[in-house]
């Protein structure tokens, strides 16, 4: 278990746990419910209680995995769920809100973000945000899936400057985000929060963070996510099925990378000397 889950800051004041919980793919086979649900379950028994899914997610079925997991515990958990941007409309935002608290089986989400950016005029959808924190069906909004001149055309709006956090893929194969959009956030204290932190297990498997992880006796993928978590302002939320990943997981909060080993990294690794455009999966 881990000592400490740390934390960074929301623009609104609050502190977020720079560990949480994915869902991405869970809900798809009914087979397989029991054990996402009990390894969401044991997240929270380990302090993981950020958790994220979406409307997307097996077509609302990843919420429904999360509402059996967070029931009898929804005031300790931080959740994150996500509106298509098919949905992104004033009423279709009103509408997919009400059928992910259905879903969720609660009374509001902490976190509501655009999935990724669509045809609706990002001012609709940010006045249907605002809205919906009015009625108390959301506390604050973010974005996901935004590269840095989105997110100058978001702040540029009444109310755009409310926005609360980015969601973008980001780990150590994918450090594109650091040349622009990176700075820009932390300049702005507008956290990233990092999908894919191991590369869908990519990076689990990769023979050059083998010497770091013997040093640490962890294991490649929690070097790759203790990398993530290193980075200022920013969240990681792996998804794990299985109890012993979700324990790893929370073991890697522990692991404090130093010098030597971001330096090996950015020779393994190496970060942008250009911008490229946001990658997506």
């Amino acid at each position: 278990m881990p000592s400490t889950i740390r934390t960074t800051t929301l623009p609104s004041g609050e502190a977020i746990a720079v560990l949480g919980q994915g869902t991405w793919k869970m809900g798809e086979d009914a087979r397989r419910r029991a054990d996402e649900v009990a390894a969401l379950r044991l997240g929270l028994d380990l302090g993981i209680t950020l958790i994220d899914t979406a409307e997307m997610y097996a077509s609302g079925g990843a919420e429904e995995v999360v509402a059996e997991a967070i029931a009898g515990r929804r005031d300790d958990t931080f959740l994150v769920s996500k509106v298509l941007p098919s949905n992104a409309s004033r009423a279709g935002v009103q509408r997919a809100c009400e059928s992910s608290l259905k879903r969720l089986a609660t009374d509001r989400i902490d976190l509501y973000l655009l999935h990724w950016p669509g045809s609706v005029p990002l001012a609709e959808t940010v006045e249907a945000f605002e809205a919906l924190k009015k009625a108390g069906k959301i506390r604050h909004w973010g974005v996901s899936n935004f590269d840095t001149d989105e997110m100058e055309d978001l702040v540029g709006l009444p109310a755009g400057g409310d926005v609360q956090t980015n969601q973008v893929l980001y780990n150590l194969s994918r450090r594109g985000l650091e040349f622009d959009l990176a700075p820009w956030s932390r300049q702005r204290g507008i956290p990233l929060m990092a999908y894919s932190p191991v590369e869908q297990g990519a990076l689990a498997r990769n023979t050059r963070l083998e010497a770091i992880a013997a040093r640490y006796n962890a294991t490649p993928a929690q070097i790759a996510l203790a990398w993530v978590m290193a980075q200022p302002g920013v969240i990681a939320i792996p998804k794990a099925t299985r109890q012993e990943h979700v324990r790893q997981n929370a073991a890697a909060l522990d692991i404090r990378l130093g010098s030597e080993d971001l330096a090996e990294l950015d020779r393994a690794f190496p970060p942008p000397t250009r911008k490229r455009g946001l990658e997506m999966i």
